[in-house]
C-alpha cells in the first residue's frame, strides 16, 4: 500500500473484542499500545504499562484480529537496561504476544539494538518524532521537529533507524514539513500521529476516534460520539434493577424424572 500510495489505516486497540470489531472495519494494523496504561489501567502515563500485561494485551488483540498486522508496542524499560533483555522481551511479544512485530521509542543511538532484532528476525517499527516514554526530560507530552536543529535531528534518527533494519517507521506530534522530510529521506512505510498527511498510514488511539477519551489530543477528531450512549446505558442498567424489570429470560427448573429399576437390575440388586 505504501509503493501505491494508498493509506493505509492504524488503530491502538487493547482487547480482543474491540480487535475484532476493527478487524471487521478493515483497520489494517493495530497496536496493542502502552497508551494503555492510561486508558485501561488509569495509571499517569505510559510508563506505568506493566510488560506482563501488555503481553497479555497483544495476545488478545491477536486473537481477535484474523486479518490486520498486529504490532506489540514494547513498555518502558522493556528493552533500554540492556541488549540482552530487549532481545528476550522483544521475543516474548513475538512469541506469547503472537505479534507480527515490535514498536519501541528509538533515536538513533538505538540502531545497533534494532540491527541486532532485525538478524534475529524481529520486525521493527522505530517511533521517531515526539515520544510519549521520556516526557519527564520535557516536563510533559510536548510536539517535536519545531526547530530546524529538532527537525535535522528527527530526519537522522530515521534514517538511521532505517539503515538498521526498521521495517516501519511511526512519527508523532511533529510539524507536517518535518514529516514530508522524513518520507523523501526514508524508503520503508511510515506511520503518523498528529504529524499530517504526509504519511503512508495514520493511527490513533480507538478511544480518541470513539469519543470516549475525557481529553483527547488536539489532533485527534473523533468519528463518533459513545461515551453519553454508553452513560445512558447503565443508568437504564441501574434503573431496571430498581424497577425489578431486569429483562431477557430467566431459567427454570427441569421436570423431576422418575427413575425404575429394570428387573434384571432388581435381581441383581436383591442378591
Amino acid at each position: 500500500m505504501a509503493k501505491a500510495r494508498e493509506p493505509f489505516a492504524c488503530l491502538a486497540v487493547y482487547d480482543a473484542t474491540m480487535a475484532r470489531l476493527m478487524d471487521e472495519a478493515g483497520v489494517h494494523v493495530l497496536l496493542a499500545g502502552d497508551s494503555a496504561a492510561e486508558v485501561v489501567l488509569g495509571l499517569p502515563r505510559t510508563i506505568h504499562m506493566p510488560i506482563d500485561f501488555a503481553m497479555c494485551i497483544t495476545a488478545a488483540v491477536r486473537r481477535g484480529a484474523s486479518h490486520a498486522h498486529v504490532m506489540a508496542d514494547m513498555p518502558f524499560m522493556s528493552y533500554q537496561a540492556s541488549p540482552d533483555e530487549a532481545m528476550a522481551n522483544a521475543g516474548r511479544f513475538m512469541t506469547e504476544g503472537q505479534a507480527d512485530s515490535v514498536k519501541l521509542e528509538a533515536d538513533e543511538s538505538l540502531a545497533p539494538l534494532i540491527d541486532r532484532m532485525t538478524r534475529a528476525g524481529i520486525p521493527v517499527c522505530a517511533h521517531v518524532g515526539s515520544r510519549p516514554q521520556t516526557a519527564a526530560l520535557t516536563s510533559g507530552y510536548t510536539a517535536a521537529g519545531r526547530s530546524e536543529p529538532e527537525a535535522e535531528r528527527i530526519v537522522r534518527d530515521a534514517r538511521a533507524l532505517e539503515s538498521a533494519g526498521a521495517v516501519l517507521l511511526l512519527i508523532e506530534a511533529v510539524p507536517s514539513e518535518v514529516t514530508l522530510r522524513v518520507v523523501e529521506a526514508t524508503s520503508v512505510p511510515v506511520i503518523g500521529i498528529g504529524a499530517g498527511t504526509g504519511c503512508h498510514g495514520q493511527i490513533l488511539v480507538v478511544h480518541d476516534l470513539l469519543g470516549l477519551s475525557t481529553h483527547p489530543p488536539r489532533f485527534a477528531l473523533p468519528a463518533a460520539q459513545l461515551a453519553e450512549p454508553i452513560v445512558q446505558a447503565g443508568r437504564e442498567w441501574v434503573a431496571r434493577v430498581a424497577r425489578s424489570e431486569l429483562g431477557g429470560k430467566g431459567y427454570t427448573m427441569r421436570p423431576a424424572k422418575s427413575v425404575e429399576a429394570a428387573p434384571e437390575q432388581s435381581r441383581m440388586g436383591n442378591r
